[in-house]
């Protein structure tokens, strides 16, 4: 039998509820994809009662994508009454951006570079919304992909007020989504960043599963022996290490450059 998450279900939601009172703002902001990550957090956010507005923010997304985040929407506005909504399509925001760049050859590199303009404009369209209401943009990212692999955009869904679930594994989060019965299309979905206009998954993009990830980063944490490995642990440690060294500059503070005390 699988353990109740209640208790985490409930522990979060205080310190949801607490940390928003401390601050002094008015309520919460959650970007929603779709997908189990920001369906978790802001039914966590809905459960404290205070205000909670959640965005959809479409930029060229797969129906599917849509169809889930506007279902997850609609479970949460029937069943919190503190709950309000908007959408925001961002494609020709997006459309006119990509236009107004330079022409460049490295297509590959400028694939990528727009893939992260998506979480970017998302970023900037959530902190509108905040200031506009003077609410707190609450991150969705979870353990393996803020302090894993770094496995989200710079001051794009990195860019966020307090982040409740990045102590969660993902499959931890997947056990709090049933503890919280979140919808079941959202539950068998395949994690995507949806940032590229297609199907592609997370794993697709990484190489490899969340669980598999979480084992390396455990193995990791542990200092364990790779020459210990089977074939397939080998191959994902490797992925693993790959990753979390690639994006580090993501995952540590901003270096600032101290001026000795003499040359002040």
């Amino acid at each position: 039998m699988m353990k109740s998450f209640k208790k985490v279900e409930n522990y979060i939601t205080k310190w949801l509820f607490s940390y928003l009172k401390n601050s002094n703002m008015k309520g919460f902001v959650v970007g929603v994809s779709g997908g189990i990550d920001s369906a978790v957090t802001s039914t966590l956010c809905a459960k404290t009662g205070e205000n909670l507005l959640v965005l959809e923010m479409p930029i060229k997304q797969e129906v599917n994508q849509i169809s889930r985040a506007q279902e997850h929407i609609s479970w949460l506005k029937s069943n919190f009454n503190n709950v309000k909504s908007h959408t925001l399509p961002l494609d020709s925001v997006f459309e006119t951006f990509s236009k107004s760049l330079p022409i460049t050859q490295d297509k590959e590199s400028q694939f990528l570079s727009l893939a992260n303009t998506r979480a970017r404009l998302r970023m900037t369209s959530l902190y509108y919304f905040a200031s506009l209401h003077e609410y707190l943009v609450v991150g969705t990212g979870n353990k393996v992909e803020d302090f894993g692999v770094g496995f989200y955009t710079k001051y794009g869904d990195g860019g966020v007020d307090l982040s409740p679930i990045a102590d969660l594994l993902k499959t931890e989060i997947y056990k709090l989504a049933i503890q919280m019965k979140i919808i079941k299309s959202i539950q068998k979905a395949a994690p995507t960043d949806g940032l590229w206009g297609d199907e592609r998954t997370d794993e697709d993009q990484l190489g490899a599963s969340y669980p598999e990830l979480e084992w390396a980063m455990e193995s990791y944490k542990k200092n364990e022996d790779p020459v210990l490995f089977n074939d397939r642990q080998k191959i994902v440690y490797q992925i693993y290490l790959k990753h979390h060294k690639q994006n580090q500059h993501k995952m540590i503070p901003i270096p600032i450059c101290k001026i000795p005390q003499d040359l002040l």
